[in-house]
């Protein structure tokens, strides 16, 4: 029997907001799921929401986040807030016998991400997804295939960085830059996708966390409401940290808002024993991959363009050679997301509450490390 389509309420109207609508509403033109219902909108400010709710096709739409969780024609929950609100919301939901989908980080603290993880553990027959959207970029999902495949034999170093620069002087107070409302700064925002990617291409785990820098170099912004005034910056601009891999991998990390001329260079490469895999999302529809198994008269960097239709979600798309963008990183989670409330299987794993958390465990590590000056291991954290 056909599983029923999936009647999806939305907790927020901004970027992600945008972002996961564009997902729901794209999904069933390219992949073969069951159309989701676009149920209910739920956001803050009703003059704009109206408009909102017939943009991105939502059937209904309220300024009561409660009523759109308690709603019974609700099956999922996608909560796209900021981070101080994800508990409360998708803790919300769960209690009232739904499946949550909820944007990255998992909470803007470790004990609310804690609080998360309990409650999903309360509500077993409830699915959880975090929206850690790049592993459902086609190169990202080869590169971990090709790790699983053995492809790169025993891994040696991992090198991450995430690093933006949007963040200057000028950039208003919003609530990215409030720790009150986000947790940390770019540590939350970049951190937590590469250390979750990381930990999706190796397969392993982070075990130790050292040598971390917590750096905020703006300390006041202009307020987004009156420029002319300025209010306190309260979160981190760059973090970066070493680790060590249960493996015995060592890796680097490094996140910042403020690298000068770069866009949003989402970056990670894996050096193994037979192989080497580069990835940047500047260029996300290129995997770099050295195949260090064949004659070395033979070797070198290889450009692979992630579009043929044997890529994972590549398929789905249009013809091999035409690039995708970072809308359908989103569409593809979207349709795992379906498949699995389906009792299908995802292309790739989707990081639950639980598997989220250990992420979140890695960057309390870091934050502990910088302001402790200490090596600190994951064992003591959470």
């Amino acid at each position: 029997m056909t599983a029923p389509p999936a009647r999806i309420a939305l907790i927020g109207s901004k970027f992600m907001g945008k972002a996961h609508s564009n997902a729901w509403r794209t999904v069933p033109e390219f992949f073969d799921v069951a159309p989701p219902v676009l149920e209910i909108v739920a956001a803050r400010d009703p003059e704009a929401l109206g408009g909102f709710a017939t943009r991105w096709g939502w059937r209904r739409w309220t300024t009561d986040w409660r009523m759109a969780v308690a709603d019974p024609d609700v099956d999922l929950v996608d909560v796209g807030t900021p981070n101080a609100l994800h508990a409360e919301q998708s803790i919300a939901a769960l209690e009232a016998g739904k499946h949550v989908g909820c944007e990255k980080p998992l909470a803007g603290t470790l004990d609310d991400a804690a609080a998360m993880v309990e409650a999903a553990a309360k509500a077993p027959e409830r699915h959880t997804f975090v929206w850690y959207n790049y592993r459902r970029v086609p190169a990202v999902a080869l590169a971990h295939r090709l790790v699983q495949e053995g492809r790169i034999g025993r891994i040696y170093h991992v090198r991450a960085a995430y690093l933006q620069s949007w963040g200057g002087p000028s950039t208003p107070l919003l609530w990215r830059f409030r720790g009150r409302d986000a947790g940390s700064g770019a540590h939350g925002d970049l951190n937590a996708h590469i250390i979750d990617m990381a930990r999706f291409i190796t397969g392993d785990e982070i075990v130790e966390v050292a040598g971390a820098i917590e750096q905020r170099f703006i300390e006041t912004r202009p307020l987004v409401d009156d420029p002319s005034q300025t209010g306190p910056s309260t979160v981190d601009d760059a973090v970066l940290f070493l680790a060590r891999f249960a493996g015995g991998a060592v890796a680097s990390f490094e996140a910042t808002r403020l690298a000068t001329g770069v866009k949003n260079s989402n970056r990670l490469e894996v050096h193994g024993e037979r192989g080497a895999l580069r990835f940047d999302f500047e260029r996300m529809n290129e995997l770099q991959f050295f195949d260090g198994a064949v004659a070395q008269w033979q070797q070198g960097w290889q450009t692979i363009l992630a579009t043929h239709g044997d890529h994972p979600y590549a398929g789905a798309w249009w013809p091999d050679g035409h690039w995708l963008g970072y809308e359908h990183t989103f569409v593809n989670q979207a349709a795992d997301i379906l498949r699995v409330l389906a009792g299908e299987s995802p292309v790739v794993p989707i990081p639950d509450f639980a598997d989220a958390y250990v992420t979140q465990r890695v960057m309390e590590a870091a934050i502990l490390s910088a302001r402790e000056r200490t090596p600190i291991t994951l064992d003591d954290v959470g």
